[in-house]
């Protein structure tokens, strides 16, 4: 697999994903610029400007016409993909961590960090609504006795949100009684992503106690382990196949079955330093992964990966 190299950022990566139709990706990295790029050339489409600080968290809606980003500057940021515009600016008290888009796209979540003094919340806005005009919707987390967000999702048919938390906890919020419904704790350490599969059935969870957790995102109901020997910063589920690729500390890909047994079948090596974050493409035919080296690397994968068959 020979891979397309981007020079994406002059600082390390944060957060790279894919639209709906796999045609764009978008990365955002600690140099306050996020950018959009073909994916199937690596063309750099342009970037959006406007933040002043570490972009943390980005995503894009469904039909790839609106953009957001959440800063260190205590900024989240909607942005208009196509013409780069800021559409709406939501300026918190401390630093932004997540952001997400509802699947409907007309909703965002997004948190803050608990510093100076101040709580780890939780928001829900409706984009459609400007900020002056109305307020959003505020879950105090630190008030409910849960540590600071350090990643988060909507679940299915936005009927609840998961977070992960820096103490290794995962929780599922009811959206219409705004209260956690169940708590879990996996994970010894961070929890340092969260990514579904393609319809939104299963949850994979990336953390610093070297495992990544294979969920049912409906009941939190624990269903596989894959550990590794170094901090897993992301993981993602292959929508082609029973796969999950993880990237991390360890400097490698490493490429992990799903099905029955859960061991390391291949590793695939290039970053210069831990890998930060990973996206595999809607077809599961390719995958992006962007490192502490600025770089992000995008693989296709080639015809004895897609003609691989497990046999058990």
């Amino acid at each position: 697999m020979k891979p397309i190299l981007l020079q994406a950022h002059e600082r390390s990566l944060t957060k790279i994903c894919y639209n709906r139709e796999g045609d764009l990706l978008f990365s955002a990295g600690k140099d306050k610029f996020p950018s959009v790029w073909y994916s199937i050339n690596g063309e750099r489409l342009g970037s959006y400007n406007g933040h002043n600080g570490a972009v943390w968290s980005i995503d894009v809606n469904w039909n790839s016409t609106a953009f957001v980003s959440a800063s260190g500057d205590s900024t989240v940021r909607v942005w208009d993909v196509q013409t780069g515009r800021e559409r709406n600016l939501y300026q918190l008290d401390t630093p932004c961590r997540c952001c997400a888009f509802s699947y409907d796209g007309n909703m965002i979540l997004y948190t803050n960090d608990d510093v100076m003094g101040k709580p780890c919340e939780m928001y829900l806005t409706d984009i459609r609504i400007r900020p002056n005009e109305g307020s959003s919707v505020r879950i105090n987390i630190t008030q409910k006795g849960l540590r600071k967000v350090t990643s988060s999702l909507w679940g299915t048919l936005d009927e609840f949100i998961v977070t992960g938390h820096d103490n290794g906890e995962l929780v599922q919020w009811d959206i219409k009684a705004m209260d956690d419904v169940r708590r879990e704790k996996p994970h010894q350490g961070q929890i340092i992503d969260l990514q579904t599969n393609k319809d939104l059935t299963f949850l994979i969870s990336s953390s610093k106690d070297c495992t990544a957790k294979l969920f049912d995102i409906e009941t939190l109901e624990h269903l596989k382990t894959y550990t590794t020997e170094r901090p897993i910063n992301s993981a993602a589920i292959s929508p082609l196949k029973d796969h999950v690729i993880l990237g991390g500390g360890q400097e490698a890909i490493e490429v992990t079955q799903t099905a029955v047994r859960t061991e390391e079948f291949a590793r695939v090596k290039g970053h210069f330093g831990p890998i930060n974050t990973i996206a595999i493409h809607p077809d599961g035919k390719s995958y992006a992964s962007g490192g502490e080296d600025g770089l992000v690397r995008i693989h296709y994968f080639d015809k004895d990966y897609l003609d691989y068959d497990v046999v058990y």
